[in-house]
Protein backbone atom coordinates (compact mmCIF):
# COMPACT_ATOMS: atom_id res chain seq x y z
CA UNK A 1 0.00 0.00 0.00
CA UNK A 2 1.19 3.37 -0.75
CA UNK A 3 1.28 4.92 2.79
CA UNK A 4 0.52 8.47 3.12
CA UNK A 5 3.90 8.71 4.87
CA UNK A 6 5.75 7.59 1.95
CA UNK A 7 3.93 10.66 0.10
CA UNK A 8 5.18 13.01 2.61
CA UNK A 9 8.44 12.12 2.13
CA UNK A 10 8.22 12.56 -1.69
CA UNK A 11 6.84 15.98 -1.09
CA UNK A 12 9.15 16.86 0.82
CA UNK A 13 12.07 15.44 -1.53
CA UNK A 14 10.55 18.17 -4.62
CA UNK A 15 10.46 20.76 -1.85
CA UNK A 16 14.36 20.22 -1.67
CA UNK A 17 15.04 19.73 -5.36
CA UNK A 18 12.98 22.84 -6.17
CA UNK A 19 14.87 25.11 -3.61
CA UNK A 20 17.89 24.02 -4.25
CA UNK A 21 19.92 26.22 -7.30
CA UNK A 22 16.62 27.18 -8.36
CA UNK A 23 17.69 30.87 -8.79
CA UNK A 24 20.67 29.98 -10.33
CA UNK A 25 19.84 27.48 -12.70
CA UNK A 26 17.33 29.98 -14.31
CA UNK A 27 20.06 32.38 -14.27
CA UNK A 28 21.90 30.77 -16.20
CA UNK A 29 19.55 29.52 -18.69
CA UNK A 30 19.25 33.61 -19.71
CA UNK A 31 22.60 33.97 -20.14
CA UNK A 32 22.70 30.95 -22.58
CA UNK A 33 20.26 32.71 -24.62
CA UNK A 34 21.76 36.03 -24.35
CA UNK A 35 24.88 34.68 -25.27
CA UNK A 36 22.85 33.42 -28.59
CA UNK A 37 21.85 36.53 -29.45
CA UNK A 38 24.48 39.10 -27.44
CA UNK A 39 23.25 42.62 -29.28
CA UNK A 40 19.55 41.69 -29.42
CA UNK A 41 16.52 42.68 -26.68
CA UNK A 42 14.36 39.77 -26.03
CA UNK A 43 10.89 40.04 -24.53
CA UNK A 44 8.96 36.82 -22.46
CA UNK A 45 5.41 37.69 -21.92
CA UNK A 46 4.22 34.56 -18.98
CA UNK A 47 0.86 33.56 -19.26
CA UNK A 48 -2.41 35.90 -17.53
CA UNK A 49 -5.22 34.54 -15.60
CA UNK A 50 -7.46 35.51 -18.45
CA UNK A 51 -5.48 33.41 -21.06
CA UNK A 52 -4.67 30.39 -18.38
CA UNK A 53 -6.47 29.52 -15.65
CA UNK A 54 -9.98 29.40 -14.65
CA UNK A 55 -12.49 27.69 -12.14
CA UNK A 56 -11.76 24.25 -13.68
CA UNK A 57 -8.14 24.25 -14.26
CA UNK A 58 -6.14 26.59 -11.85
CA UNK A 59 -3.56 28.97 -13.25
CA UNK A 60 -0.25 27.21 -15.29
CA UNK A 61 2.61 29.33 -16.04
CA UNK A 62 3.58 29.59 -19.86
CA UNK A 63 6.69 26.93 -20.14
CA UNK A 64 8.83 29.36 -22.24
CA UNK A 65 8.57 31.54 -19.75
CA UNK A 66 8.85 29.46 -16.50
CA UNK A 67 11.91 27.78 -17.95
CA UNK A 68 13.80 31.24 -18.23
CA UNK A 69 12.39 33.10 -15.00
CA UNK A 70 11.33 29.97 -12.09
CA UNK A 71 8.44 32.69 -11.41
CA UNK A 72 4.95 30.43 -11.70
CA UNK A 73 2.39 33.77 -10.89
CA UNK A 74 0.58 35.25 -14.02
CA UNK A 75 0.81 38.56 -15.64
CA UNK A 76 4.79 38.86 -15.47
CA UNK A 77 7.01 39.42 -18.37
CA UNK A 78 11.00 39.39 -18.79
CA UNK A 79 12.96 41.26 -20.59
CA UNK A 80 16.65 40.27 -21.47
CA UNK A 81 19.55 42.25 -23.09
CA UNK A 82 22.91 43.25 -23.47
CA UNK A 83 23.44 44.35 -20.02
CA UNK A 84 19.59 43.90 -19.03
CA UNK A 85 17.87 41.11 -16.75
CA UNK A 86 15.04 42.31 -15.82
CA UNK A 87 11.65 40.69 -14.30
CA UNK A 88 8.23 42.77 -14.34
CA UNK A 89 5.50 41.83 -12.61
CA UNK A 90 1.93 43.38 -12.42
CA UNK A 91 0.91 46.17 -9.94
CA UNK A 92 -1.34 44.55 -6.82
CA UNK A 93 -5.07 43.92 -7.97
CA UNK A 94 -7.06 43.86 -4.49
CA UNK A 95 -10.37 42.63 -6.52
CA UNK A 96 -8.74 39.86 -8.07
CA UNK A 97 -7.26 38.78 -5.09
CA UNK A 98 -9.99 38.14 -3.50
CA UNK A 99 -10.74 35.41 -6.01
CA UNK A 100 -7.22 33.74 -6.30
CA UNK A 101 -4.70 35.06 -3.31
CA UNK A 102 -2.19 37.70 -3.23
CA UNK A 103 0.47 37.94 -5.70
CA UNK A 104 3.93 39.51 -5.28
CA UNK A 105 4.78 42.78 -7.22
CA UNK A 106 8.07 45.04 -7.83
CA UNK A 107 7.36 46.91 -4.29
CA UNK A 108 7.18 43.46 -2.09
CA UNK A 109 9.96 43.78 0.17
CA UNK A 110 12.45 41.04 -0.51
CA UNK A 111 11.31 40.54 -4.34
CA UNK A 112 14.25 39.94 -5.22
CA UNK A 113 15.72 37.41 -3.20
CA UNK A 114 12.61 35.49 -3.90
CA UNK A 115 12.60 36.14 -7.55
CA UNK A 116 16.06 35.54 -7.85
CA UNK A 117 16.57 38.51 -9.96
CA UNK A 118 18.57 41.72 -9.32
CA UNK A 119 15.85 43.98 -10.80
CA UNK A 120 12.36 43.76 -10.47
CA UNK A 121 10.07 46.29 -11.54
CA UNK A 122 6.57 46.91 -12.61
CA UNK A 123 5.07 45.82 -15.91
CA UNK A 124 4.05 49.36 -16.37
CA UNK A 125 7.92 49.62 -17.22
CA UNK A 126 7.71 47.37 -20.13
CA UNK A 127 7.42 49.71 -22.80
CA UNK A 128 9.80 52.59 -21.62
CA UNK A 129 12.13 49.58 -21.03
CA UNK A 130 11.45 48.34 -24.99
CA UNK A 131 11.58 52.20 -26.21
CA UNK A 132 15.40 52.81 -23.97
CA UNK A 133 17.13 49.99 -25.45
CA UNK A 134 15.44 51.11 -28.81
CA UNK A 135 17.49 54.45 -28.45
CA UNK A 136 20.50 52.46 -27.64
CA UNK A 137 20.15 51.11 -30.92
CA UNK A 138 19.14 47.64 -29.68
CA UNK A 139 16.84 46.08 -31.78
CA UNK A 140 14.14 43.60 -30.17
CA UNK A 141 14.22 40.00 -31.60
CA UNK A 142 10.65 39.26 -32.16
CA UNK A 143 10.71 35.06 -32.91
CA UNK A 144 12.07 33.49 -29.67
CA UNK A 145 9.78 30.61 -29.48
CA UNK A 146 11.91 28.07 -30.99
CA UNK A 147 15.45 29.71 -29.66
CA UNK A 148 14.27 28.91 -26.11
CA UNK A 149 12.43 25.48 -27.35
CA UNK A 150 16.18 24.30 -28.32
CA UNK A 151 17.36 25.12 -24.95
CA UNK A 152 14.86 22.96 -23.26
CA UNK A 153 15.53 19.93 -25.63
CA UNK A 154 18.36 19.50 -23.17
CA UNK A 155 17.64 19.02 -19.56
CA UNK A 156 20.29 20.07 -16.64
CA UNK A 157 20.73 17.66 -13.71
CA UNK A 158 18.30 19.66 -11.59
CA UNK A 159 15.65 18.94 -14.26
CA UNK A 160 16.58 15.47 -14.45
CA UNK A 161 16.40 15.05 -10.96
CA UNK A 162 13.03 16.77 -11.13
CA UNK A 163 11.57 14.41 -13.83
CA UNK A 164 13.07 11.59 -12.07
CA UNK A 165 10.80 12.73 -9.03
CA UNK A 166 7.85 12.37 -10.97
CA UNK A 167 8.85 9.18 -13.22
CA UNK A 168 9.43 7.71 -9.68
CA UNK A 169 5.84 9.08 -8.38
CA UNK A 170 4.03 7.73 -11.80
CA UNK A 171 5.50 4.28 -11.08
CA UNK A 172 3.97 4.14 -7.70
CA UNK A 173 0.21 5.25 -9.03
CA UNK A 174 0.81 2.33 -11.75
CA UNK A 175 1.73 -0.29 -8.98
CA UNK A 176 -1.28 1.19 -6.75
CA UNK A 177 -3.52 0.67 -10.11
CA UNK A 178 -2.44 -3.30 -10.51
CA UNK A 179 -3.05 -4.15 -6.94
CA UNK A 180 -6.84 -2.61 -7.21
CA UNK A 181 -7.43 -4.04 -10.48
CA UNK A 182 -10.30 -6.55 -10.75
CA UNK A 183 -13.13 -7.70 -13.14
CA UNK A 184 -16.23 -5.76 -12.82
CA UNK A 185 -14.47 -2.38 -11.59
CA UNK A 186 -14.44 0.62 -13.63
CA UNK A 187 -12.31 2.48 -15.20
CA UNK A 188 -12.81 5.73 -13.47
CA UNK A 189 -11.87 4.01 -10.04
CA UNK A 190 -8.53 2.46 -11.31
CA UNK A 191 -7.93 6.51 -12.45
CA UNK A 192 -8.73 7.76 -8.93
CA UNK A 193 -6.67 5.17 -7.40
CA UNK A 194 -3.64 6.33 -9.64
CA UNK A 195 -4.09 10.09 -9.23
CA UNK A 196 -4.60 9.63 -5.50
CA UNK A 197 -0.72 8.40 -5.19
CA UNK A 198 0.40 11.82 -6.98
CA UNK A 199 -1.38 14.00 -5.11
CA UNK A 200 -0.72 12.58 -2.29
CA UNK A 201 2.70 13.07 -2.57
CA UNK A 202 2.77 16.79 -3.33
CA UNK A 203 2.13 16.76 -6.87
CA UNK A 204 0.12 19.60 -8.44
CA UNK A 205 -1.62 18.14 -11.20
CA UNK A 206 -1.98 15.23 -13.87
CA UNK A 207 0.81 15.77 -16.26
CA UNK A 208 -2.43 15.06 -18.84
CA UNK A 209 -6.18 13.46 -18.66
CA UNK A 210 -5.73 10.34 -17.35
CA UNK A 211 -6.07 7.22 -19.61
CA UNK A 212 -7.59 3.91 -17.99
CA UNK A 213 -8.69 1.96 -21.36
CA UNK A 214 -10.38 -1.54 -20.72
CA UNK A 215 -10.84 -4.09 -23.92
CA UNK A 216 -12.19 -2.43 -27.46
CA UNK A 217 -11.38 1.24 -25.65
CA UNK A 218 -7.69 0.78 -25.96
CA UNK A 219 -7.70 1.28 -29.49
CA UNK A 220 -8.24 4.64 -29.12
CA UNK A 221 -5.08 6.10 -28.73
CA UNK A 222 -6.46 9.33 -26.28
CA UNK A 223 -9.57 7.72 -24.48
CA UNK A 224 -10.25 9.31 -21.31
CA UNK A 225 -13.99 9.07 -20.97
CA UNK A 226 -12.76 6.20 -18.24
CA UNK A 227 -16.15 5.23 -17.92
CA UNK A 228 -16.25 1.60 -18.97
CA UNK A 229 -16.82 -2.27 -16.80
CA UNK A 230 -13.45 -3.70 -17.00
CA UNK A 231 -14.44 -7.66 -17.65
CA UNK A 232 -12.14 -10.99 -17.14
CA UNK A 233 -10.05 -12.11 -20.08
CA UNK A 234 -9.59 -8.48 -21.13
CA UNK A 235 -6.64 -5.82 -20.81
CA UNK A 236 -6.42 -2.43 -19.45
CA UNK A 237 -4.19 0.09 -21.02
CA UNK A 238 -3.46 2.67 -18.57
CA UNK A 239 -1.56 5.96 -19.69
CA UNK A 240 -1.29 8.09 -16.63
CA UNK A 241 1.69 10.50 -15.44
CA UNK A 242 2.12 13.09 -12.46
CA UNK A 243 3.25 16.57 -13.12
CA UNK A 244 5.37 17.27 -10.38
CA UNK A 245 6.90 20.82 -9.12
CA UNK A 246 6.22 21.48 -13.15
CA UNK A 247 7.72 18.61 -14.50
CA UNK A 248 5.23 15.84 -16.39
CA UNK A 249 5.92 12.17 -16.45
CA UNK A 250 4.31 9.95 -18.76
CA UNK A 251 3.83 6.26 -18.78
CA UNK A 252 1.82 3.69 -20.24
CA UNK A 253 1.29 0.09 -18.96
CA UNK A 254 -1.13 -2.98 -20.14
CA UNK A 255 -1.87 -5.46 -17.74
CA UNK A 256 -4.67 -8.87 -17.74
CA UNK A 257 -7.96 -7.31 -15.89
CA UNK A 258 -7.73 -10.61 -14.63
CA UNK A 259 -3.74 -11.22 -14.13
CA UNK A 260 -3.33 -13.69 -17.13
CA UNK A 261 -2.60 -12.56 -20.20
CA UNK A 262 -4.24 -15.36 -22.76
CA UNK A 263 -2.50 -16.69 -25.81
CA UNK A 264 -3.20 -14.35 -28.51
CA UNK A 265 -2.85 -10.81 -25.76
CA UNK A 266 0.85 -12.70 -24.67
CA UNK A 267 1.73 -12.82 -28.72
CA UNK A 268 0.91 -8.99 -29.25
CA UNK A 269 2.33 -7.82 -26.07
CA UNK A 270 5.29 -9.79 -26.82
CA UNK A 271 5.88 -7.80 -30.38
CA UNK A 272 5.39 -4.53 -28.62
CA UNK A 273 8.00 -5.25 -25.57
CA UNK A 274 10.33 -6.55 -28.75
CA UNK A 275 9.65 -3.32 -30.63
CA UNK A 276 10.91 -0.84 -27.08
CA UNK A 277 13.26 -2.94 -26.08
CA UNK A 278 15.71 -2.74 -29.78
CA UNK A 279 14.70 0.90 -29.70
CA UNK A 280 15.75 1.47 -26.36
CA UNK A 281 19.29 -0.36 -26.82
CA UNK A 282 19.83 1.48 -29.82
CA UNK A 283 19.18 4.81 -28.32
CA UNK A 284 22.60 7.06 -27.65
CA UNK A 285 23.94 9.82 -28.52
CA UNK A 286 24.35 10.54 -32.68
CA UNK A 287 21.48 8.30 -32.93
CA UNK A 288 17.89 10.24 -34.29
CA UNK A 289 14.92 9.32 -32.99
CA UNK A 290 13.38 9.21 -36.20
CA UNK A 291 16.08 6.00 -36.35
CA UNK A 292 14.45 4.83 -33.03
CA UNK A 293 11.33 5.11 -34.59
CA UNK A 294 12.68 2.61 -37.92
CA UNK A 295 13.86 0.15 -35.74
CA UNK A 296 10.95 0.06 -33.45
CA UNK A 297 8.49 -0.40 -36.82
CA UNK A 298 11.11 -3.11 -38.49
CA UNK A 299 10.90 -5.17 -35.03
CA UNK A 300 6.97 -4.80 -35.23
CA UNK A 301 7.44 -6.01 -39.00
CA UNK A 302 9.18 -8.89 -38.09
CA UNK A 303 7.24 -10.28 -35.17
CA UNK A 304 4.28 -10.83 -36.38
CA UNK A 305 0.90 -10.35 -37.71
CA UNK A 306 -3.14 -9.78 -37.38
CA UNK A 307 -5.53 -12.33 -38.29
CA UNK A 308 -6.11 -10.91 -41.55
CA UNK A 309 -2.46 -11.30 -42.87
CA UNK A 310 -1.64 -7.24 -42.19
CA UNK A 311 1.88 -7.25 -40.51
CA UNK A 312 2.23 -5.36 -37.08
CA UNK A 313 3.85 -2.41 -37.82
CA UNK A 314 0.71 -1.41 -40.01
CA UNK A 315 -0.74 -0.82 -36.57
CA UNK A 316 1.42 1.46 -35.12
CA UNK A 317 -0.32 4.41 -35.94
CA UNK A 318 1.94 7.39 -34.61
CA UNK A 319 5.24 7.72 -34.30
CA UNK A 320 7.47 6.08 -31.70
CA UNK A 321 7.71 8.83 -29.31
CA UNK A 322 8.00 12.65 -28.19
CA UNK A 323 10.42 14.77 -25.91
CA UNK A 324 9.36 15.01 -22.04
CA UNK A 325 9.66 18.07 -19.47
CA UNK A 326 8.29 21.00 -18.68
CA UNK A 327 5.42 19.60 -21.09
CA UNK A 328 4.33 16.04 -21.48
CA UNK A 329 4.92 16.36 -25.23
CA UNK A 330 7.98 18.39 -24.90
CA UNK A 331 10.46 20.29 -27.66
CA UNK A 332 12.34 17.83 -29.45
CA UNK A 333 13.50 17.56 -32.80
CA UNK A 334 12.74 13.73 -34.68
CA UNK A 335 15.55 14.63 -37.60
CA UNK A 336 18.79 16.03 -34.96
CA UNK A 337 21.15 13.26 -33.63
CA UNK A 338 20.56 12.87 -30.16
CA UNK A 339 22.64 14.75 -27.04
CA UNK A 340 22.75 13.81 -23.68
CA UNK A 341 20.90 15.24 -21.53
CA UNK A 342 18.00 14.52 -23.85
CA UNK A 343 14.91 12.44 -22.76
CA UNK A 344 12.12 11.23 -24.52
CA UNK A 345 9.70 8.11 -24.37
CA UNK A 346 9.98 5.25 -26.46
CA UNK A 347 6.28 3.90 -26.93
CA UNK A 348 5.58 1.28 -29.21
CA UNK A 349 2.06 0.17 -29.92
CA UNK A 350 -0.51 -1.96 -31.83
CA UNK A 351 -3.93 -1.27 -31.93
CA UNK A 352 -6.21 -3.81 -33.86
CA UNK A 353 -9.64 -2.91 -34.19
CA UNK A 354 -10.52 -6.17 -36.21
CA UNK A 355 -9.63 -8.40 -33.27
CA UNK A 356 -10.81 -5.85 -30.21
CA UNK A 357 -7.08 -5.11 -28.80
CA UNK A 358 -4.54 -2.34 -28.18
CA UNK A 359 -1.43 -2.75 -26.40
CA UNK A 360 0.69 0.23 -25.86
CA UNK A 361 4.45 -0.47 -23.47
CA UNK A 362 5.92 3.28 -22.75
CA UNK A 363 8.98 4.28 -20.56
CA UNK A 364 10.82 7.22 -20.59
CA UNK A 365 14.36 7.33 -21.38
CA UNK A 366 17.26 9.76 -20.41
CA UNK A 367 20.10 9.66 -23.16
CA UNK A 368 23.42 9.84 -21.42
CA UNK A 369 26.94 10.20 -22.22
CA UNK A 370 27.53 6.18 -23.13
CA UNK A 371 24.17 5.20 -23.95
CA UNK A 372 20.16 5.61 -22.17
CA UNK A 373 18.88 4.96 -18.99
CA UNK A 374 15.14 3.81 -19.46
CA UNK A 375 14.05 6.15 -15.90
CA UNK A 376 10.46 4.21 -15.50
CA UNK A 377 12.57 0.80 -15.83
CA UNK A 378 11.20 0.14 -11.63
CA UNK A 379 7.72 -0.48 -13.05
CA UNK A 380 7.65 -4.51 -14.61
CA UNK A 381 7.59 -4.10 -18.27
CA UNK A 382 7.78 -8.21 -19.31
CA UNK A 383 4.82 -10.04 -19.37
CA UNK A 384 5.75 -12.80 -16.81
CA UNK A 385 6.69 -10.04 -15.07
CA UNK A 386 3.14 -8.52 -14.90
CA UNK A 387 1.66 -11.71 -14.37
CA UNK A 388 3.61 -12.07 -11.26
CA UNK A 389 2.93 -8.78 -9.68
CA UNK A 390 -0.87 -9.47 -10.47
CA UNK A 391 -0.59 -12.86 -8.79
CA UNK A 392 0.97 -11.21 -5.57
CA UNK A 393 -2.33 -9.41 -5.46
CA UNK A 394 -4.52 -11.80 -6.64
CA UNK A 395 -3.27 -13.71 -3.26
CA UNK A 396 -3.52 -10.66 -1.07
CA UNK A 397 -7.73 -10.23 -2.28
CA UNK A 398 -7.97 -13.46 -0.77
Amino acid sequence: MFRPAVGLLLSLSFALVCSAGKSGDFRARREALRKQNPEALIVVMGATEEEIGNLRSGFVQEPNFYYLSGWTEPGAALVIGPKLDVLLLPEPNEKRERYTGKKGSASDPGITDRTGFDRVVPITQLNGLKEEQERAGVRELTDTKEKIQKLRMIKSRGEIELIQRAADVSVEAHKAAWRRIAPGLREYQVAATMSNVYFEAGCERHAYPPIVASGPKAIILHYNENKRRMDGGELVLMDVGAECAMYAADITRTVPVDGKFSKRQREIYDAVLAAADAAIAAAKPGVTFARLNDIARERLRLAGSAKGGTTLDNYLTYFLGHGVGLQVHDPTDRQAPLEPGVIITIEPGVYIPEEGIGIRIEDMILITKDGARNMTAALPREATAIEKAMGARTKSHR
